[in-house]
């Protein structure tokens, strides 16, 4: 299946796995290039040193295309963009508006730059910017996310911009492909779906706590990091909800310090990415303290395989998601599906005309 999200990165389908956190890492990346679909390395939570020991990693399991996530408020931002372009990464994905700058200097390296947005005035802004695609995650998708649901944002985005759309949030099978192609997506992108696969590293057991969810099980909480951020909830969100803001400020603070321990950061550099957190954000100092759980939060569940004391950021299709097939099954099945609910369209619309 041919399309301009296709074209422009060269991969075989129509389907993106998202950079998540600890999740998206070079066997899931690399098994997701094989299979045809792009794969997004998550940079967010490794040191540059040990993003470029990744990206090198994942060239060494395919020869197919694939990205690398970044924060573009990171204070070294600059630095994990000149990584991508040094190790010939194909695309660069950006969970927040990259700098005019930042898109110039990769473009220029042939670099194809995506940012992810949830609004439609953040597509517009980036794609005057230069950004050669856009990512848009309706209220549905996982992590931080916001409210307006997909259906409605992304063909709000569509008729704003005049570079591919990439669908996400709400996204796990061949029929949600074939709506947003009629909504005028050139693709969609899928992290739940991609994290329960076989080829995920996340432990078995966060996994079997997903498969057991409802769609009642996925809740939007403000809890973690004093943004709306949507999870599974566990007794350990129904306790960070519960605390005291005392009782949680001095958490984050513990957790801060272990993620500056793991990550390198220097304590200077973690206040810059929260100044640069709370710019145009209506957040305390407080809340951008509180932010500094996430990364260790989820890496007690994605990597440590503590569903008691770490959040599983997850999308709404959680709850309808039964299988960990391997990356190349679910992107045959997928695009399988997507053939048959095309070709079920085709027969119904000749009917209809006779």
């Amino acid at each position: 299946m041919e399309t301009a999200l296709t074209r422009l990165t060269g991969v075989r389908h129509p389907l993106v796995q998202t950079g998540m956190g600890w999740v998206a890492g070079p066997r899931l990346v690399s098994a997701t290039a094989n299979a045809g679909a792009l794969g997004i390395l998550a940079s967010a939570t490794m040191t540059v040193d040990r993003l470029r020991e990744a990206v090198r990693e994942v060239k060494s399991r395919t020869d197919a295309p694939f990205g690398v996530n970044l924060r573009a408020d990171a204070a070294d931002a600059g630095d994990r963009v000149r990584v991508i372009i040094d190790e010939g990464v194909r695309v660069a994905s950006f969970a927040l508006a990259p700098s005019p700058g930042l898109i110039a200097e990769l473009k220029e390296a042939g670099v194809v730059v995506i940012p992810t947005v949830g609004a439609r005035r953040h597509a517009e802004k980036v794609a005057g910017w230069g950004a050669d695609a856009v990512i848009v995650q309706g209220g549905e998708g996982g992590g931080h996310t916001g409210e307006v649901a997909t259906t409605v944002l992304l063909p709000q985005v569509v008729d704003a911009v005049r570079i591919p759309v990439v669908a996400a949030g709400g996204f796990f099978d061949g029929r949600g492909l074939v709506a947003a192609l009629a909504y005028g997506a050139a693709g969609v992108a899928m992290g739940t779906r991609f994290l329960l696969t076989s080829d995920s590293t996340v432990p078995d057991a966060v996994k079997a706590r997903y498969l057991a969810a409802t769609v009642r099980d996925v809740t939007v909480t403000t809890a973690v990091d004093g943004l709306p951020h949507r999870m599974l909830r566990t007794e350990l969100v129904e306790s960070l909800e519960r605390s005291g803001r005392t009782k949680a400020l001095f958490g984050a603070v513990r957790r801060a310090a272990g993620f500056r321990r793991l990550s390198g950061l220097s304590w200077r550099r973690m206040i810059q990415d929260g100044r640069a957190l709370r710019h145009g954000k209506d957040l305390s100092w407080s809340q951008v303290l509180l932010a500094a759980n996430t990364p260790m939060l989820l890496k007690a569940s994605m990597v440590d395989g503590r569903t008691d004391l770490g959040v599983m950021a997850s999308g709404q299709v959680a709850g309808v998601i039964d299988d960990l097939p391997s990356c190349a099954e679910l992107v045959d099945r997928i695009m399988a599906e997507a053939g048959q609910t095309l070709g079920a369209l085709s027969a119904g619309g000749a009917s209809m005309r006779a």
